[in-house]
């Protein structure tokens, strides 16, 4: 509105015959009052400065603005502090000289004091339950008086209290309390006031169990009654600078408590609805939840605020499903050995001993290109299929081998190198069997695995990463499809030898992927370590097999 911070629904025409509702306050608690503006909510909202009340002038022009729609009354949902209290009753006094039919609700439900002083609870994140609960019946068409008395009997079961790890600071002020590392401040407000009790920071689960057992303390007068079996729902609001994370962390402790107190959770919010500033803190806003109330508060609005919630109730809820039928831990699997078992074991042992041997060596390669940890990942590798093979048996079927190495790549290998490795065996294994284990097999084998590795990696031979050893390797095997199988040692004899010479030729490279890529390349001069990786491999495979043949 031209001079004013008001915010007025688009669709005033809408408004007539129905019971216009209009609240605000200070800035700084965005969203609160503008994003809960919309059908079915807010009809208008008002701001003032940061933290400051509105002034009564700008509140009596929305109030007139709604009235001139046609409304047929206008109800003031004012939170409970001197300042808005006086200003939104100035202007609701001067309102009736003009005709205007208009009431006024107080938003008083903090649960910080055991004995509030004359200025009475404060007004929190409650109040945008009101608006939402006031907007819906409004939209029915109910009147002034029915929405007032409605709401008044609702607003005896909601509480609200805050808890923060920071002050926050008014624009060009200093903070508004401190608060030493370490430290949390129960019960504060949304104005930046300090609380009723500060203590030692604590696990989110201590810190809501403490906030709930403050909130349905009886012998507080603020207190919310609560028993097991009563229905609620439950707004976990961010005070300001908590991330996702940690909002979906706490929301989680405040669930838990609440159920094992044998609450029901009707409905949850979590989010940013009634901030102050870039306090690093939350507010918990319980209000009891009757089959009426749970049916305003699902009602449609279009308030740009308000979030998409859940219509089912929270508790009852299974939060885990039935695990696949499908194993999704093949190394936990039994097999049965078969004619191959004894030399797939002398490799994987030789493959470990290798990489434990090598782990510095690749350590060292990786710290001129990247966090210098690759040796640590082949040997977490390495030091995880031996902790295996004490254990099991080694499947007759070469395939099922390699889906147990995918597993525990996957599982403790970790990073990328687990997820190509893990790739490389999963899409290698549908290809030999114990009926097909042969040369040409196990080569179309590499292929497949190979080919998953580039679609999925992103990367291509020529980028400096571990496909420069296998990809001239996996060419030479290739061969095998047609050569005679007298020859066939021989051509991997080759493809070792080529395996070597591509890890070797990386050092003349210019990284494409992987971290080497974010580095200058004059800066690179060595050969990449995860090639280097591969051939070690490949070789103490082909070492195995000369010795076996």
């Amino acid at each position: 509105m031209k001079g004013h911070r008001v915010v007025l629904r688009s669709d005033l025409e809408n408004l007539r015959g129905k019971v216009a509702l209009l609240s605000g306050g200070g800035s700084g608690h965005e969203p609160a009052h503008g994003g809960y503006v919309g059908a079915g909510m807010l009809s208008a909202a008002v701001a003032g400065g940061v933290f400051a009340s509105p002034p009564p002038a700008s509140i009596l022009a929305a109030i007139l603005s709604l009235h001139n729609a046609g409304t047929s009354g206008v109800l003031l949902i004012v939170k409970n502090y001197t300042g808005d209290r006086l200003n939104f009753g100035l202007a609701a006094e001067q309102a009736r000289n003009y005709g205007v039919a208009i009431d006024m609700v107080i938003v008083a439900e903090d649960c910080a004091f055991d004995r509030p002083s004359k200025a009475g609870r404060r007004g929190l994140c409650g109040t945008v339950f009101i608006h939402k609960l006031a907007g819906a019946l409004a939209e029915e068409g109910c009147s002034l008086d029915q929405i007032v008395s409605k709401i008044t009997e609702v607003l005896k079961g909601i509480g609200t209290l805050g808890v923060s790890l920071s002050p926050c600071s008014v624009p060009g002020c200093l903070p508004s309390f401190d608060l030493p590392p370490g430290d949390m401040e129960l019960g504060l407000g949304i104005h930046g006031e300090p609380g009723i009790k500060r203590s030692k920071l604590a696990s989110a689960d201590e810190v809501m169990k403490t906030m709930i057992d403050h909130m349905t303390n009886p012998d507080s007068l603020s207190h919310l009654p609560l028993k097991s079996g009563d229905s609620v729902v439950v707004c976990v609001n961010n005070l300001g600078a908590l991330s996702c994370l940690e909002m979906a962390v706490v929301t989680r402790a405040a669930v838990v408590c609440l159920e094992n107190r044998g609450v029901v959770i009707a409905r949850v919010m979590s989010g940013s609805f009634m901030t102050s500033l870039e306090m690093a803190g939350v507010s918990l806003t319980l209000m009891k939840a009757s089959q009426e109330t749970l049916r305003l508060f699902d009602a449609k609005t279009t308030a740009s605020a308000w979030p998409n919630i859940s219509s089912v109730c929270a508790t009852g809820r299974r939060y885990m499903s039935d695990p696949p039928a499908v194993s999704t831990r093949p190394q936990d699997d039994k097999y049965s050995e078969g004619p191959l078992s004894p030399v797939m074991r002398k490799m994987l042992e030789k493959v470990c001993a290798t990489l434990l041997e090598k782990q510095e060596e690749l350590n060292s390669l990786d710290r001129a290109a990247g966090d210098g940890d690759c040796g640590n990942t082949h040997a977490q590798a390495a030091r995880a299929i031996m902790e295996w093979l004490q254990d099991h048996v080694v499947p007759g079927c070469p395939g099922q081998l390699l889906t147990v190495l995918a597993g525990l790549m996957q599982e403790k290998m970790g990073g990328s190198s687990g997820a190509l490795y893990s790739l490389f065996l999963t899409a290698a294994a549908g290809h030999v069997t114990e009926e097909q284990s042969n040369a040409a097999s196990w080569a179309r084998a590499m292929d497949a695995g190979t080919q998953a590795m580039r679609r999925y990696g992103g990367a291509d031979p020529g980028d400096r990463t571990m496909l420069d050893a296998l990809c001239p390797a996996v060419n030479e095997l290739n061969k095998c499809a047609t050569a005679p199988s007298a020859g066939h040692l021989a051509i991997l004899q080759a493809a070792v030898q080529k395996a070597t010479l591509g890890a070797e030729e990386t050092r003349n490279l210019t990284a494409q992927a992987g971290r080497a890529s974010y580095i200058a390349a004059e800066r690179v001069t060595l050969p990449d370590p995860g090639a280097i990786a591969v051939a070690a491999i490949l070789r103490a495979v082909l070492e195995v097999l000369e010795v076996e043949k």
